[in-house]
């Protein structure tokens, strides 16, 4: 009876051993986490009608802030807008603050240097305001005379291209933005502003018989949405959104309810 308890042990400790030396089961991989759709951080100058201001309640409103909530709508991704210092874009931007330009932003090639554009769907003029009741017809009558711009804006390039007329000048002003310009041009600071023309028609709209705009101008230019100049997936995906926003009547209904017509460029 002794010999047989040790085989049956010894049986029983052998079949344990086998089922330790079997196959483990393998532990069930948790299913990865879903990839949140990318936020895209739109860096603007938040006091640039009508491209990107704010309204009576400070919201922010505009015709370059409802085309980028339409583009981030057909991205699939969330839109969200940060003021900055426009003077300080180029280092918002590559600094990683923001993701994107957009808001009246003048392509030149200065700038390509530092930005990767899409393709331009604005044209822009860089026009000469003055008071109604001011002297000045034209470009030749801003010999010695202030003239105000906005800091980092394209206005500054644009009067400097324009050699002989930038030598004559006494001063150029610089301001953080053009509503304190013209501020400045109605109390006579100033003898006259370049500014964007899309943004000084709609403030001399605003106030008839207060400005009035010079036949002559410094140059006309085309807008464009930038992005960081490694980012060339994003530029596409807006390049698309924006062509297929003209193509399907989107742009040109935003730009009406803003300008009154259809001033988008194909």
């Amino acid at each position: 009876m002794k010999k047989h308890a040790i085989w049956l042990m010894a049986g029983l400790m052998a079949a344990m051993v086998l089922t330790g030396c079997g196959k483990k089961e393998e532990p069930v991989a948790a299913a990865p986490a879903p990839v949140a759709a990318r936020a895209i951080v739109i860096g603007l100058d938040d006091n640039f009608p009508p491209m990107g201001f704010r309204d009576d309640k400070n919201e922010l409103v505009g015709f370059d802030i409802d085309l980028a909530k339409e583009a981030g709508k057909r991205l699939g991704v969330e839109v969200s807008f940060k003021p900055i210092d426009w003077s300080a874009k180029e280092s918002e931007l590559n600094g990683k603050r923001i993701d994107v330009l957009w808001n009246g932003l003048t392509i030149t090639e200065e700038r390509k240097a530092n930005i990767l554009f899409t393709k331009p769907y604005l044209e822009n003029r860089q026009i000469i305001v003055v008071t109604e009741k001011s002297p000045i017809t034209n470009k030749a009558q801003l010999a010695g005379k202030v003239v105000g711009v906005q800091d980092g804006s394209s206005a500054v390039e644009a009067i400097q291209k324009d050699e002989a007329t930038a030598k004559s000048l006494k001063e150029i002003k610089k301001f953080g933005d053009n509503v304190t310009a013209l501020m400045d041009l109605s109390v006579g600071r100033l003898d006259a502003l370049v500014v964007d023309e899309i943004v000084g028609r709609y403030y001399a709209g605003k106030k008839p018989g207060e400005y009035r705009v010079l036949e002559e101008n410094f140059g006309t230019e085309d807008y464009g949405v930038g992005t960081r100049k490694d980012d060339t997936e994003l530029a596409a995906k807006l390049d698309k959104a924006l062509d297929d926003m003209k193509a399907d009547g989107t742009a040109a209904k935003i730009s009406t309810q803003w300008f009154g017509q259809d001033i988008v460029k194909k």
